[in-house]
C-alpha cells in the first residue's frame, strides 16, 4: 500500500520478471504488494460460536467435544452457513442451553477465565445433531479426571432438565476429549472471523498488518519466491488470479505459505493442482480467476483461517469500505515488504469506473473497481491474486474481489480493478465443491 509517486510506467507487469507493452497501457494484475465441511470427519456444517469469560491460572487448556440429537428440528442446509439467519437462530437456542453461567463451576473466578464454545451441525435421519467444541482453562489443572467429571455432570443435568424450545434426546448425549491440534482446527473452522480486532477504526494509507488480522491471506511462491497473493477458502483450496500462472502452470513449481511474514511462515504446503478459468486468455483481463488445490489440508489455527465466500446474489454496495492485503511493492517498481500490508479502500461502481477519464469502458461485469479516484491507496506489483474483503454488519468477512489489474499503482483516476467473486461464484463451486 503506497502512495502514488511522481514517476509512472506505462508497461504491464507480468506474473514473472519480464514485461510486455500493453495496448491499453494498463498494468496486469499486480503480482506484488498492496499500496493496502459423527465430529471431525462429518462436518456438514461450519463452526461459529460464543466467547464467554471464566478465570485462568495459566493451566493447560482442556478440550472437549459434545454432541446430542434435537428431535423437533429438521435439518436445513442453511445450518452449514454460519452467517445465515437460520444458523444464528439455532445457535442462540443451543448457546442458551449449553452454557456455564449458572453452574457452580463458574460461581467463582468468573472475571478472567475463558471458555470457548463453538457450534456446528450434522444430521441423522433428517434431524439435527448438535456438536459443540469447548475449550476450558481450568483451576483443576492437576486433576483432569475431576474436571472431566464436573463438566460431564453439568452438561447431562442441563440436557435432562429444562431445554426450552429444544426437544433434546438425552440418550444421544456423547462426551469426549479432543487433542489440542484437532480441537483448535475445529474452533477456528468458522469463516470470515478473526481472533484479533486491530486498534483503530480506519486505515490511513497502506500499513503493516497485525498477526492474525487477515488469517486467510496466503503467499503463492514459484521456486520459493513470492509471486502472487491468494485467499484461503477451505482447508485445501485457495482462490487467486489466473494471470499468475501465465508462464508457470506446473503445480510442482509452486508452494504456498501462510503467516504474517514472508521470511518466517507459520505453515507451508506444496500444490497438488492449479485450475485456471477455461475462458481466460492472456493478456486479456476477463475471467482472471484460478483455484489452487493444496497437496494436503491445513489445520486451522487462530492465525490461519478461511474467508467466507459470498453467494452469487450477494451485493457489495458502492462506496462501502473494503480492505486489500498483500506483500506487493510499496510503489510501482518499488521494493517489496516482508510484513503483510493492508489498505482500506472504497468500492467504486462500474459506471464511474468506465468513465472516459478512468478506464473508458473496459471494465466488464465480472470486474469490480476499488480504491480512490484521487489515488494514494492501491494494490501494486506482487499483490495479484490476493484478497479484497468486506465485513458485514456482524463483522464476518467476505471475499469481494481478487486483485487483477490496474494502470500503474495508486494513480489518480486509476483505481484497482478486481475479479468480482460473486460473478464467478458458480464457477468456484463447479471446481471445488464449495
Amino acid at each position: 500500500m503506497a502512495k502514488g509517486e511522481p514517476q509512472r510506467r506505462e508497461q504491464a507487469w507480468t506474473p514473472l520478471p519480464n514485461r510486455t507493452e500493453s495496448n491499453t497501457k494498463m498494468k496486469l494484475t499486480r503480482n506484488g504488494k498492496i499500496i493496502l465441511s459423527t465430529v471431525m470427519m462429518v462436518i456438514v456444517a461450519i463452526t461459529i460460536g460464543l466467547i464467554v469469560y471464566f478465570v485462568a491460572f495459566g493451566s493447560t487448556p482442556f478440550y472437549y467435544h459434545i454432541s446430542f440429537k434435537v428431535n423437533n428440528i429438521d435439518y436445513n442446509s442453511k445450518f452449514e452457513k454460519p452467517y445465515s439467519q437460520e444458523y444464528m437462530d439455532l445457535n442462540k437456542k443451543v448457546v442458551s442451553l449449553v452454557n456455564f453461567y449458572e453452574s457452580k463451576l463458574t460461581h467463582q473466578h468468573l472475571k478472567n477465565k475463558i471458555i470457548f464454545l463453538f457450534l456446528f451441525y450434522s444430521q441423522l435421519k433428517g434431524k439435527v445433531i448438535v456438536h459443540a467444541v469447548l475449550k476450558f482453562k481450568s483451576c483443576y489443572k492437576n486433576n483432569a479426571a475431576k474436571f472431566w467429571d464436573r463438566i460431564e455432570t453439568i452438561l447431562r443435568q442441563k440436557l435432562e432438565g429444562k431445554t426450552g424450545s429444544l426437544c433434546v434426546d438425552p440418550s444421544t448425549f456423547k462426551f469426549s476429549d479432543i487433542e489440542m491440534p484437532v480441537a483448535e482446527n475445529l474452533l477456528n473452522t468458522c469463516c470470515g472471523q478473526r481472533t484479533i480486532t486491530p486498534s483503530g477504526n480506519k486505515i490511513a494509507g497502506g500499513t503493516d498488518a497485525e498477526e492474525g488480522e487477515w488469517p486467510w491471506q496466503a503467499s503463492l511462491q514459484q521456486d520459493k519466491v513470492h509471486r502472487c497473493g491468494a485467499t484461503l477458502i477451505s482447508n485445501s483450496w485457495l482462490v487467486t488470479a489466473a494471470h499468475c500462472f501465465v508462464r508457470a502452470k506446473d503445480p510442482k513449481q509452486w508452494n504456498v505459505s501462510f503467516g504474517l511474514l514472508l521470511s518466517d511462515p507459520q505453515m507451508q504446503r506444496s500444490v497438488k493442482d492449479i485450475i485456471i478459468h477455461e475462458n481466460y486468455h492472456y493478456p486479456e483481463h476477463n475471467n482472471d480467476i484460478a483455484v489452487v488445490h493444496l497437496s494436503s489440508p491445513i489445520l486451522y489455527t487462530s492465525n490461519i483461517r478461511r474467508a467466507c465466500l459470498p453467494e452469487a446474489t450477494y451485493i457489495f454496495p458502492s462506496n462501502s469500505d473494503v480492505v486489500v492485503t498483500g506483500w506487493g511493492t510499496l510503489k510501482s517498481d518499488g521494493t517489496s515488504p516482508n510484513i503483510l500490508q493492508k489498505g482500506l479502500v472504497k468500492i467504486i461502481d462500474n459506471k464511474t469506473c468506465n468513465n472516459k477519464e478512468v478506464y473508458d469502458g473496459v471494465v466488464t461485469p465480472g470486474m469490480l473497481c476499488a480504491g480512490f479516484l484521487e489515488g494514494q491507496v492501491d494494490a501494486c506489483q506482487g499483490d495479484s491474486g490476493g484478497p479484497l474483503v468486506s465485513a458485514d454488519s456482524k463483522g464476518i468477512w467476505f471475499l469481494a474481489g481478487i486483485v487483477s489489474w490496474g494502470d500503474e499503482c495508486a494513480l489518480p483516476n486509476k483505481p484497482g480493478v478486481y475479479t468480482r467473486v460473486t460473478f464467478y461464484r458458480d464457477w468456484i463451486t463447479s471446481k471445488t465443491g464449495l
